[in-house]
């Protein structure tokens, strides 16, 4: 079987149902963007008890995944945290187009070790993060790369905070990573999802990033108004 009929597709955090050929394997290899890894290790497990088929999940960056997979790596399953990782591997025939689907959206927000001084930060436009920061560093996803850190840029340069602050960002490999920093006290300020936020007890949550024009578009604010002009809306609104 070659690579391209290997692969189920995924992007913004994605599930699949598994073809036939790769049920009878009895086994079932998942590259997934780190940020999933707690609900996705749960779900394993019960997909596993369920079907006797045994998962081995391995997590990282969602750049770094679909490298590996350009590589080479034997995997049946990718979960991208972003559209461009995705559209990566699909350019190059690496996973199965017609598999890939949008599964999950998450948000980002602005953390800080649980014993921060740091509270309640008002995040929005002249939001001023490197006075924030001080003489500290701001973890995040390199933002080169790692869709978290790509996303925090987008977001700081939108709200105009991007310039100040971007010498005090230590870039991490991974969203987790950052995590990481920032719980050890390596980082006064992170940018990480909201669903690594609430795994790890030793940061908090000290401010949520707007939610993005995307999001504004597939709310029930914007079926509304779609509709008033004649537009289908075609799918489930998310609030």
């Amino acid at each position: 079987m070659d690579l391209a009929a290997r692969f189920a597709a995924f992007m913004l955090l994605c599930a699949t149902a598994l073809s036939p050929a790769l049920a009878q394997d009895n086994r079932l290899t998942v590259f997934a963007a780190a940020s999933v890894k707690n609900a996705l290790d749960e779900i394993n497990a019960a997909y596993t008890a369920k079907t006797h088929i045994n998962v081995t999940a391995s997590y990282a960056a969602s750049s770094a995944l679909a490298k590996q997979i350009e590589q080479g790596a034997p995997a049946d399953i990718f979960l991208s945290a972003d559209t461009d990782w995705m559209n990566y591997a699909v350019g190059r025939k690496l996973v199965s187009e017609p598999t890939r689907f949008d599964l999950l959206g998450n948000q980002i927000v602005l953390i800080a070790p649980k014993d921060s001084r740091i509270d309640n930060v008002a995040i929005g436009s002249g939001f001023d993060l490197a006075k924030f920061a001080g003489d500290g560093r701001i973890a995040t996803g390199d933002v080169k790369a790692v869709p978290a850190g790509k996303y925090a840029k987008a977001a700081l340069e939108k709200l105009g905070a991007w310039q100040a602050a971007q010498s005090k960002f230590a870039m991490a490999e991974s969203v987790r990573a950052a995590l990481t920093l920032v719980a050890r006290g390596e980082a006064v300020l992170g940018i990480v999802y909201a669903t690594d936020a609430s795994v790890d007890p030793g940061v908090k949550v000290v401010g949520t990033f707007p939610a993005v024009y995307l999001a504004l578009l597939r709310s029930a604010t914007a079926k509304a108004i779609f509709e008033k002009y004649g537009f289908n809306f075609l799918i489930r609104p998310t609030s």
